[in-house]
């Protein structure tokens, strides 16, 4: 499949590099209101996110979309997608995908951006939803005070049998996280498919365990699924989504946005 052009698919957006710590990255910005940063799935920054992004602005609000690894706009081949996972397996040290208890690194870098987007849009506070490998993402954002508004949408990290009941973050940034759900009367959204072999049933066992009903799980079916994406099921929000009124997760998606609509106004 052949790439699709920036300036097609993100032509309506400003595009600026954001430097916090030793992390640089490239950030598109849209819309007015409070912000939400939507952060891309495996393998890139591709049409369907800036799809599920455009209708967050059409409901009123900023969205920031960083650019965390890939080609910005590419229609992701499953070949481009496979050599983006084993890149973000064996290469990239923004990243932890194996179990030891910790965030990626590029967390970091993210609070300061949740920082930065408040600071420019107002509100409550900003929300925040990673897809795959930055699905826990939210979760550990959560020591940034800026973030009142978490989902996690198929969360695939940590890797391997022994993350199954693990999440991508530390035992410290889950203890905050809890902490503040309950003292700023805030809640956390799970998104996935029951038969994803990247989010296994222990994990969100794990999250409802431990956020009780501040943990929102949303679990769909393989009926639920859109059967035109080139994968089994697994992108809620974007390959697996069938967009169309009245279908499980266009109904989903439309339950995403009312929360970070309702979390993060002023």
């Amino acid at each position: 499949m052949t790439d699709t052009s920036v300036s097609n698919v993100l032509a309506s957006y400003e595009r600026f590099a954001f430097t916090d710590g030793p992390w640089t990255r490239n950030v598109y910005r849209k819309g007015t209101g409070p912000a939400v940063i939507v952060m891309h799935e495996m393998p890139n920054l591709h049409p369907q996110v800036v799809r599920f992004a455009d209708r967050i602005v059409e409901a009123g609000m900023t969205v920031y979309l960083p650019s965390l690894f890939g080609t910005d706009g590419r229609v992701p081949s499953k070949a481009y997608a496979l050599g983006q996972m084993l890149l973000g397996i064996c290469v990239r040290r923004e990243f932890n995908v194996w179990a030891n208890g910790r965030s990626s690194p590029i967390v970091d870098w993210l609070r300061a951006l949740a920082r930065k987007a408040h600071a420019d849009c107002g509100g409550r506070g900003v929300g925040a939803v990673g897809m795959c490998f930055t699905g826990g993402f939210a979760l550990a954002m959560m020591t940034e005070p800026a973030v009142v508004a978490p989902v996690l949408s198929q969360p695939s990290l940590p890797l391997g049998k022994k993350g199954r009941g693990m999440i991508d973050s530390s035992a410290a940034e889950i203890a905050c996280a809890k902490a503040r759900f309950e003292t700023e009367d805030l809640s956390m959204m799970g998104l996935r498919f029951t038969s994803d072999k990247f989010v296994p049933d222990e994990r969100f066992a794990m999250l409802k365990d431990t956020f009780g009903d501040r943990f929102e799980a949303v679990e769909l079916t393989d009926d639920d699924a859109s059967t035109e994406a080139p994968m089994d099921p697994h992108s809620v929000l974007t390959f697996h989504l069938i967009d169309e009124p009245g279908s499980v997760t266009k109904s989903v998606e439309e339950t995403v946005i009312a929360f970070f609509k309702e979390r993060t106004a002023g």
